[in-house]
């Protein structure tokens, strides 16, 4: 059995959007050009940032979100008041769901980025 590794999405602008994770993850990126870059996501896990008008064969748009989890309610409070003083566009504010407590916020490109504390609230 292969392990998910690496997770790469696709950017407009590839400096913004690593400063942008950077900032949320407290890491800086690995590797960093102009048209890609690599950021430590979670032990194990890599996050690519590829330039969009790059990618081939060209890729069509997608949706979906990046979660990362809190490690409870009070670690997703404590997140969406750092990301919202950083100036991190904000989707929905924390709200208890079906999943769990969380919050969705957006990327430099309109990634949708839900933390979540999974479990009963």
């Amino acid at each position: 059995m292969s392990d998910v590794s690496f997770i790469l999405v696709y950017v407009n602008d590839v400096a913004a959007s690593e400063a942008f994770y950077a900032s949320i993850l407290g890491r800086g990126a690995i590797e960093s050009s102009p048209t890609f870059a690599m950021l430590p996501a979670a032990p194990g896990l890599m996050l690519g940032l590829w330039k969009r008008d790059g990618v081939k064969p060209p890729a069509a748009e997608a949706s979906g979100e990046i979660a990362i989890t809190a490690a409870d309610d009070a670690g997703v409070d404590r997140l969406f008041a750092e990301w919202r003083a950083k100036g991190v566009a904000i989707a929905q504010a924390p709200a208890a769901m079906d999943f769990g407590y969380n919050f969705l916020a957006l990327d430099p490109d309109g990634r949708r980025l839900r933390v979540f504390s999974p479990g009963a609230n």
